[in-house]
């Protein structure tokens, strides 16, 4: 049985989260389920939809049957798996993030390279806001045409783009918030602006650890 089973809606998170585990936990085992045809279902028919929901479900429950906790890394369907009761936990990647990025009390600005991305992160933002009880000024920005530099594997064009679009629409005081796993590395590119620029993979990641102990 692994401590964690990551659910991706893309396998180039696969190498990315064995990387930051062997860094944050060696000790702990993980496997991974990719599931592309999730993330293709929420952008052509919605987060609402019927069938995508059941096949998050789905997803899920066979990911629980071997592990110890799961973390879906994908932010488009994480609020469907956060609502997903199983017999382990199950968290998603971004959960971590918000908390923190409402607890700065800053201004945020939430960045996405998805468009249907957009109003899951900021109903995400929204519900730790109101969970923890405190107020929350948000604005969010699609950096159009970044997606498709990640879908043709143009890593640093992607990586790039967003960058850009930071640096063009931030405002001083703001948390700068990554909606997507797979936009992490875009803080290494904003390093010189001073900006706090939160991502979620680590934060996620040590929040799922302590399901496991």
């Amino acid at each position: 049985m692994a401590d964690i089973t990551f659910l991706h809606t893309s396998p180039v998170h696969a190498a990315t989260f064995d990387a930051l585990l062997n860094d944050v936990a060696p000790h702990c085992t993980a496997t991974h389920i990719v599931r592309e045809d999730l993330l293709a279902t929420a952008q052509r028919d919605g987060v609402d939809d019927a069938a995508l929901i059941a096949a998050v479900g789905a997803a899920l429950h066979g990911a629980a049957a071997d592990a110890r906790a799961v973390v879906c890394t994908c932010s488009t369907i994480g609020g469907l798996a956060e609502a997903t009761q199983a017999r382990v936990p199950i968290t998603r990647i971004d959960r971590a993030m918000a908390d923190e990025a409402v607890q700065r009390g800053a201004p945020v600005l939430m960045v996405a390279a998805l468009q249907s991305t957009l109003q899951p992160t900021e109903q995400l933002l929204r519900s730790s806001a109101e969970r923890l009880g405190l107020p929350l000024v948000l604005r969010s920005l699609w950096v159009e045409g970044a997606w498709a530099h990640f879908e043709s594997g143009q890593r640093e064009a992607y990586l790039a783009s967003i960058a850009a679009a930071v640096r063009q629409h931030a405002q001083p005081g703001e948390t700068i918030v990554l909606a997507q796993a797979s936009m992490a590395g875009a803080a290494e590119w904003l390093a010189e602006t001073g900006l706090v620029v939160l991502s979620s993979p680590r934060l996620g990641l040590v929040h799922a650890l302590r399901f496991i102990g």
